[in-house]
C-alpha cells in the first residue's frame, strides 16, 4: 500500500521532468522567443495560441483562460488523475524510484520497468491488430463493422482491429519485437497449453481498451465465425495493467467532453460507445464485463469534479428484466457520490447502436434526453411488480417501495419522493407514506447503501503540492489591483519581476542584496517581491524550485500573476541578448531605487538647519555623494 510520496522526491521529479516534452504529447508547441513555446490551449477553445510554456522554470500559463501550473498540475488536469498518480506517472517516465512516508511502498524501479514493458507490448499489439484489419483475411470483421454503420474512418478513430485466425500470429510478431514468453504471459494476450503459449484472441474483431491517459491496457474481442466455440465477447483477463473494476471503455476519448459538459453516459457495449460518439454523445463510456461499481464511481467523480452542484451520470439499459436489475444495482452505488444520476431506458430494447442504425443520430440523442432520475426509476420499477388497480396491490407496492425511498439519504429528496409515491399509488394522505418511510429510516430498513461520512472539500497536505497553499489561516486576504500598463514605473517593475523569476541566477552574489533592498510602488508587485525575499537567495540557481517556492510564498490571489510573469517571453532572440536585457532591467530597477533614496535624503537635507546640526548635514551630503557614485557605476555597467 503506497503512502504519501516524500516531498523531496516530488521536488526531484518536478525538477528532472522536461515540461515541454510532456506538454508536447498533448499540444503542438512552437517557439515563441528564446526558451519559450506557444500552442493552442488544451483547456479552452481558441484560434490563436495563447498557451505558453517556459521549460527553464517548469511552468505553463494560458494568457487566454488563465490556466497555469507546473508539470504535475498539467498531467493532473490532462489525465484527470490525482496528484500522487501524476507524480508516479512522471517518475515512471524518467525512471525515478519514489520513496513513501510512513513505511508505505510504491513501485520500485524493477516494477516500473516491468509495467513499461507491458505497456510497450500492448501498444505494439494494438498497432498489429489495426494493421490486420486492412488485410484480405479481415473481410468478416470489416463486414461486421459496416453492417452496424461504422465506416473505415470510424474504425480508425476507435482503433478497431482484427486478430487473425491461427494460433500464433501475434505471438510471432511480439517475439520478433524482442519480448520473451515470460513477459508475454503477463500481458493477458496469450493462453497457455501443453505446448506453450498461444494467441488468446483469434479470428475476432478487436477493440483496444485504454486507461484515462490513453495507454492501451487490454483488449475486447468479438466472435466473427460460427465455428468459434468461445464466448461472443472475450476480454483481457485481470493483469497488472487491466483491472476490469477500474476500466471504462472509451474513457480516453470521452474524458474531455465529460469534464466540459459535466455529463457521463454509461452504455453497455463497445458498439454502443461508438454509436453514441458518432451521434454526438461524446461523453459515452462502457464497463467491460462487470457492473458499474465503486472504482468506476471514483473515476466519474474525478471527471465530473463532483461537488454536489450539478453534473449527471446517465445509465442506459435495456428495458428488460436484466436491464432493470442493472439499474437497481446502480441505485445502490449511486449514494456513494453526489452527482445527479439518471436512467434512460429504450422500451423496445434497442441499444444505442441499434437506434443509430434504424432511426439515425437523433434517436440516440432522444434516448439520452429521455432520462429519468434514478430514484424515480427505481421506485417505479418496484411498483411495476404489483397490480395497483387493487387495494391489495397498492398495499404491497407501498410495502415494497418504502425501503427504496428510505434508502435515499438526502432528507429533502426523500420527503419529495414520499409525496411522489403517494401520487403514484393514488393514496389520499402523504403523511402516512412519510411516517412509514421515516420509521424505516430509523430501523435501518433502507434500500440504499449504508450512509457514508460526509466528504469535505479540504485538500490533503499532498493534494496540490507545495504550490497550493490556502493562504493565511485567519484574517482577510488583501485585494490586489492590476496596475495601469501605461504607467512607466509599473511597467519597469513588472519587467524586473519577469527577469527575477525567469533568470534568477542573475540575482546571485552581491546582486541579491540590492534586489532584496528594492521597493516596489505597485502593491501587487511588492507582494511578489516579498515572496521572493521570503524564498531567499539559496534557490536562485534552481529556476524550477525557485518559482515553485515563490508561488508557495505569495498570497493566493497573486499566484496567476506569478505564473504569468514566469512564462511571458522576454524581448530577446539570443542568449546573449537575453542576458543583456536582464542586466539592463535590473540596473534600471536599482537606479530607480537609488533615485528614490536620494529624493528622500534630499528632502531631509532641505528640512535641516546646517548651523543647528552640522554633523547630520555633512553625513547626508556624503551619503548623497555615495548614492550618485553608485548610480553612475550602474550606468557604466549597463
Amino acid at each position: 500500500m503506497a503512502g504519501l510520496i516524500k516531498r523531496e522526491d516530488i521536488d526531484e521529479v518536478r525538477q528532472r521532468t522536461d515540461i515541454k516534452e510532456v506538454v508536447d504529447g498533448y499540444v503542438t508547441l512552437k517557439g515563441a522567443g528564446l526558451g519559450t513555446f506557444k500552442g493552442l490551449c488544451p483547456f479552452h477553445d481558441e484560434r490563436s495560441p495563447s498557451f505558453t510554456v517556459r521549460p527553464q522554470v517548469g511552468r505553463y500559463h494560458c494568457f487566454g483562460c488563465g490556466e497555469d501550473g507546473d508539470v504535475i498540475a498539467f498531467v493532473q488536469k490532462q489525465d484527470h488523475s490525482s496528484f500522487q498518480e501524476a507524480v508516479e506517472k512522471l517518475a515512471a517516465r524518467i525512471g525515478y524510484e519514489l520513496r513513501y512516508e510512513d513505511g508505505g511502498t510504491g513501485p520500485n524501479r524493477e516494477e516500473v520497468g516491468r509495467r513499461q514493458r507491458l505497456l510497450d507490448a500492448h501498444k505494439i499489439a494494438d498497432e498489429f491488430f489495426r494493421a490486420q484489419l486492412l488485410t484480405p483475411g479481415a473481410a468478416e470483421a470489416r463486414t461486421f463493422l459496416h453492417g452496424r454503420g461504422f465506416d473505415r474512418a470510424a474504425a480508425e478513430h476507435f482503433g478497431c482491429g482484427y486478430a487473425p485466425q491461427g494460433w500464433d500470429a501475434l505471438l510471432k510478431h511480439l517475439r520478433g519485437r524482442g519480448f520473451t514468453d515470460a513477459e508475454l504471459k503477463l500481458t493477458g494476450m496469450f493462453s497457455e497449453g501443453n505446448r506453450g503459449i498461444y494467441d488468446r484472441f483469434r479470428g475476432r474483431l478487436i477493440w483496444p481498451i485504454k486507461d484515462i491517459a490513453g495507454d492501451t491496457i487490454g483488449f475486447g474481442a468479438r466472435k466473427l465465425y460460427e465455428d468459434d466455440q468461445g464466448p461472443k465477447y472475450l476480454n483481457t483477463p485481470e493483469t497488472a495493467l487491466y483491472k476490469k473494476s477500474q476500466v471504462l471503455y472509451g474513457i480516453d476519448l470521452a474524458k474531455r467532453s465529460i469534464a466540459k459538459d459535466r455529463q457521463l453516459v454509461v452504455v453497455e457495449g463497445y458498439t454502443d460507445v461508438m454509436a453514441c460518439h458518432l451521434a454526438g454523445i461524446t461523453t459515452a463510456v462502457a464497463t467491460c464485463g462487470t457492473a458499474f461499481g465503486t472504482e468506476h464511481i471514483k473515476i466519474a467523480r474525478r471527471l465530473l469534479s463532483d461537488d454536489g452542484t450539478g453534473g449527471e451520470v446517465v445509465f442506459t439499459f435495456d428495458g428488460d428484466a436484466a436491464g432493470q436489475k442493472a439499474a437497481l444495482r446502480a441505485f445502490e452505488e449511486d449514494q456513494r457520490f453526489t452527482a445527479q444520476t439518471y436512467v434512460a431506458v429504450e422500451p423496445t430494447g434497442a441499444d444505442p447502436c441499434d437506434l443509430r442504425q434504424s432511426r439515425g443520430d437523433e434517436a440516440v440523442h432522444a434516448l439520452v434526453q429521455s432520462r429519468r432520475p434514478l430514484f424515480e426509476f427505481a421506485i417505479r420499477t418496484t411498483l411495476k411488480q404489483f397490480n395497483l388497480d387493487t387495494v391489495e396491490g397498492r398495499v404491497q407496492g407501498l410495502k415494497a417501495s418504502v425501503p427504496v425511498v428510505a434508502g435515499i439519504r438526502d432528507a429533502s429528496t426523500r420527503t419529495g419522493y414520499c409525496q411522489e409515491l403517494t401520487g403514484w399509488l393514488g393514496m389520499p394522505d402523504p403523511n402516512e407514506v412519510l411516517r412509514l418511510v421515516n420509521a424505516a429510516v430509523k430501523r435501518g430498513d433502507q434500500g440504499g447503501a449504508p450512509a457514508a461520512a460526509p466528504r469535505t472539500s479540504a485538500p490533503t497536505a499532498q493534494a496540490g503540492g507545495p504550490g497550493v497553499a490556502t493562504g493565511p489561516a485567519s484574517g482577510a486576504v488583501p485585494s490586489f489591483h492590476r496596475p495601469d500598463p501605461r504607467d512607466p514605473v509599473a511597467s519597469m517593475e513588472r519587467q524586473a519581476l519577469e527577469v527575477a523569476l525567469q533568470e534568477p541566477a542573475l540575482l546571485g552574489g552581491g546582486v541579491w542584496e540590492r534586489f532584496a533592498a528594492a521597493r516596489f510602488a505597485t502593491p501587487a508587485f511588492q507582494a511578489v517581491h516579498d515572496a521572493m525575499r521570503a524564498t531567499g537567495a539559496g534557490l536562485v540557481n534552481d529556476p524550477v524550485r525557485w518559482v515553485e517556492h515563490v508561488m508557495h510564498e505569495v498570497p493566493e490571489p497573486l499566484r496567476p500573476l506569478v505564473s504569468e510573469l514566469a512564462v511571458v517571453p522576454l524581448p530577446a532572440s539570443t542568449e546573449e541578448a537575453v542576458q543583456k536585457y536582464c542586466r539592463d532591467i535590473l540596473s534600471r530597477l536599482f537606479e530607480l531605487q537609488i533615485t528614490r533614496v536620494k529624493a528622500d535624503k534630499m528632502g531631509q537635507l532641505q528640512r535641516l538647519d546646517p548651523a543647528a546640526d552640522p554633523e547630520t548635514y555633512q553625513r547626508l551630503n556624503r551619503e548623497l555623494m555615495m548614492l550618485e557614485m553608485e548610480r553612475r557605476a550602474l550606468r557604466a555597467e549597463a
